[in-house]
């Protein structure tokens, strides 16, 4: 189960991290900061190392907590899918850019209307924060991964861009991964609405500071605490750039073994998969 064949890259063994190295980022790891999407599952199918490593961070004395850019699903959607793979987990151990989005809209934008162009689940999370998402006048537009996208939508949103109206992105993820490859995510709808109105704006989700911060105040955590476990280099490796969060990338979703060979935003350490914490996680149980 494999969206590309990394295995195969004739630089693989040069660009995966040293156990050694390994071993020291994990014992300086108080929690861990998954992904889900092309990290513990792909699709609907989890991989098959992923409940071992989350024992193995949970005997280590690791905490663990979740955080996905996927804007397109509810929380209770998240919550019911590991639950379905027999992994019970809280609320409070789950956070999206959603919340984070709705965090700082909530306090920045008090009061005023949105067009939000996402699915029914993200209407109805800005419906429960209190917040108008469908105002044809609106104060602002934000664009979520809408999986129910329609022209209409676009239309209306643009007209409110070019009307002088600013943009926000819940995530600004170019693609999702999914069994069998990609599906184009906020990102690149984003990018549609740019090339059109000419107008873009800021994201919500990681890799954002505003994303890092809420994560912060949600954990209790400090920065040297979290590692970042993750699919993208510009998402779940960016974040950790420039602050004392650790990142560690997988090679299961999103990036390829060329993207870790010319990208900036390098990670702490690359791994295959999960699978090769495991042992070292159980070096330290």
């Amino acid at each position: 189960m494999k969206i590309h064949d990394y295995e195969s890259h004739p630089r693989l063994a040069e660009l995966l991290t040293p156990p050694d190295k390994l071993a020291a980022l994990l014992a300086g790891t108080g929690c861990f900061v998954l992904d889900m999407d092309g990290t513990i599952y792909l699709g609907g199918t989890l991989f098959p190392f992923a409940k071992d490593f989350l024992a193995a961070a949970a005997t280590a004395g690791k905490r663990y907590i979740w955080f996905t850019n996927n804007s397109s699903r509810a929380p209770e959607d998240y919550l019911e899918r590991l639950a379905g793979f027999g992994i019970p987990t809280s609320r409070r151990d789950f956070l999206m850019s959603t919340d984070v989005a709705l965090d700082w809209l909530g306090r920045e934008r008090a009061g005023e209307t949105a067009w939000v162009v996402g699915t029914p689940q993200l209407h109805a999370a800005f419906a429960g924060a209190g917040i108008v998402s469908d105002d044809p006048r609106a104060d602002y537009v934000v664009l979520g991964f809408d999986t129910t996208l329609t022209y209409a939508k676009l239309v209306v949103a643009c007209d409110l861009l070019r009307a002088g109206r600013p943009l926000y992105l819940v995530n600004m993820d170019y693609n999702c991964p999914v069994e069998g490859g990609f599906i184009p995510d906020a990102g690149s709808m984003a990018a549609l609405i740019e090339r059109s109105t000419g107008v873009t704006g800021p994201s919500f989700g990681k890799p954002t500071r505003t994303c890092l911060d809420y994560i912060l105040k949600q954990t209790g955590c400090r920065e040297a605490d979290l590692t970042f476990i993750g699919d993208r280099l510009y998402t779940d490796i960016a974040i950790a750039r420039g602050t004392r969060a650790h990142s560690i990338l997988v090679l299961t979703g999103e990036a390829t073994v060329d993207d870790c060979l010319t990208t900036d935003a390098a990670p702490d350490a690359i791994v295959r998969s999960l699978a090769d914490l495991i042992p070292l996680l159980e070096e330290r149980s």
